[in-house]
């Protein structure tokens, strides 16, 4: 009997210290995990101006130069997000799982974006300047051939100018449709123009060549129709009346 209980003992002891090995891991993954996302998620609302920064250099410049809203999509401003859930916070923003919720996500047209629900509320990142508000970022989502595509956008000063492009999430084809997330092709959206003078959305992703004479055509990628399609399609709608569109234009009206 004193030999089991000794051996009971032994087993018990190795089971707790085990379980307290596997608990404080998985916690300080987790805390590393959140981190690694966080810093990802700067890397790329900063590279979406242009900006290429690592680990802790990043975190700096997003606190200095970045500030980061919530704004309502119905009523056009931005708002608390404190009493919020983390999936909402500008800083931790999670489209998917907002979109999920029912208390925080309305049903659109499928056919706009390929979406089902967009989340109500969506962030905006200023970037501070010298003078004031120097370019703004919108998050993007839609849906390509293969996977849902999320990215920034950014604009300059004058809310019509496209400053940078940056896909950070997309599941399409290698070599065809995922070079959305290419430098080069990125690099084409840098300069032309989001807006008309009316305040209409003009840019557009065009299959074939652009015509030399316009500013606010960029064209797709060869042999991936359907994912330029998806591109085009989601910049439009959230830089219109359903998405940023009123936003953006109340902005200018405020700077004018």
């Amino acid at each position: 009997m004193y030999r089991m209980l000794k051996a009971l003992s032994v087993v018990l002891s190795v089971s707790l210290v085990c379980s307290f090995v596997v608990t404080t891991t998985a916690v300080i993954l987790e805390q590393r995990q959140q981190r690694n996302h966080y810093l990802e998620r700067i890397r790329h609302i900063l590279a979406a101006v242009g900006v290429d920064a690592e680990d802790q250099d990043a975190i700096t410049l997003y606190r200095e130069a970045i500030d980061a809203v919530l704004i309502d999509l119905r009523l056009d401003t931005d708002i608390d997000p404190s009493p919020l859930p983390e999936f909402l916070q500008p800083d931790t923003f999670d489209f998917l799982a907002a979109s999920r919720h029912p208390d925080y996500s309305e049903t659109i047209s499928p056919g706009l974006i390929g979406l089902k629900r967009r989340p109500r509320y969506m962030p905006v990142y200023f970037v501070r300047g010298e003078e004031g508000i120097d370019r703004v970022i919108v998050l993007i989502v839609g849906k390509g051939l293969w996977s849902t595509l999320q990215g920034y956008l950014a604009l300059e000063k004058d809310l019509v100018t496209i400053a940078g492009i940056r896909f950070f999430q997309q599941g399409e084809t290698p070599g065809l449709g995922g070079e959305i997330a290419s430098p080069r092709w990125q690099s084409l959206w840098q300069g032309k123009q989001a807006f008309d003078p009316d305040g209409q959305v003009v840019i557009e992703v065009v299959k074939g060549p652009v015509d030399p004479d316009s500013s606010h055509q960029i064209e797709g990628i060869s042999g991936a129709t359907l994912t330029s399609r998806g591109v085009n399609q989601m910049v439009r709608y959230w830089l219109g009346p359903d998405g940023y569109g009123p936003f953006l234009n109340r902005l200018r009206t405020r700077g004018d």
